[in-house]
């Protein structure tokens, strides 16, 4: 089931067409890679679903019907521009935040309570905004962009600024947002961490969709028939039989240990490479070597 469609959505500003019939389903309880090079569309897609700008022309659907006024209680939005007020002290700004998503003062309190504790900030409570660190601050409006406790969440760049540390456990927590129930919209230009935590992408390019689907078959769909092969004992007399076709791109050899990069053509079929190889070594492992999201988003983003 679909929590977000997009149906032929387009939006036009002065002098920018910012998205040229854009359609995309956002599957409930899953992951969904909202990508694209700056100046996409991405930015303005996101601004739609959170009500700020509307389209020019299509359709949004929220749990199959119209998007409307009231679904904005239902969303947690954390955008790319941060924000905080300086001179507030962090505790006093938090509630403040959830109170005005409609969180009573006692939940309130005991949610952020137990966040400032997860995150390791609870010390900071009484303290100003200003005296944060960067990375501190991030963690705040995290916190406070799922304090209401939404159906979806929109993580823009979430983990820009953070160190590799609290970008993993910034991961995780998502994950484990996603195993409440969660559906959750990431944007994000880190293709390692679209490959680490989400189920589909769409990719966006110059206001139109160029691609879309589930991480594991976008990448099967551009894969470039690349096996790696690790064998033992391999007798050198494969050269003089080795199918037509077949490039062996590289060769790394350890004692009686062989790895090999070996590309087929399109049409010839893996187990047949595995076969022809069984003659001759020791199959000690055989995989196919898929391009990665950051290849393939290169290769798409002109």
């Amino acid at each position: 089931m679909n929590l977000i469609e997009v149906q032929n959505v387009t939006k036009r500003y002065t002098n920018h067409l910012a998205l040229d019939d854009v359609s995309l389903c956002i599957p409930q309880g899953r992951i969904f890679g909202l990508l694209g090079p700056n100046g996409a569309g991405k930015t303005t897609l996101i601004r739609i679903l959170n009500q700020i700008i509307m389209p020019d022309s299509g359709t949004v659907l929220f749990n199959n019907r119209p998007l409307a006024p009231k679904d904005v209680e239902n969303i947690g939005y954390l955008p790319e521009e941060r924000g905080l007020y300086k001179k507030m002290r962090v505790g006093e700004q938090a509630l403040y935040l959830a109170r005005l998503k409609g969180v009573s003062k006692n939940d309130a309190l005991a949610r952020l309570r137990n966040w400032f504790e997860k995150f390791g900030i609870d010390n900071w409570w009484n303290r100003n905004v200003e005296e944060l660190s960067k990375g501190m601050q991030q963690k705040i409006q995290f916190i406070v962009t799922l304090i209401h406790q939404p159906e979806l969440y929109i993580f823009d760049e979430p983990f820009s600024g953070f160190d590799p540390v609290n970008s993993r456990m910034l991961k995780e927590e998502i994950l484990e947002l996603k195993k409440q129930g969660a559906t959750i919209v990431l944007s994000t230009h880190n293709m390692t961490s679209v490959e680490e935590i989400c189920d589909d992408i769409v990719l966006i390019d110059h206001a139109r969709k160029i691609l879309s689907g589930s991480v594991p078959v976008v990448r099967r769909q551009f894969r470039k028939h690349l096996f790696r092969l690790e064998l033992a004992n391999l007798d050198v007399a494969y050269k003089e039989t080795l199918p037509d076709g077949i490039q062996i791109l590289s060769v790394a050899q350890k004692d009686a240990q062989t790895a090999m990069t070996i590309k087929m053509p399109e049409t010839d079929n893996a187990n047949d490479l595995l076969a022809f190889f069984m003659n001759f070594s020791e199959i000690q492992s055989f995989n196919e070597i898929l391009p990665s999201m950051d290849e393939i988003f290169i290769e798409n983003v002109k």
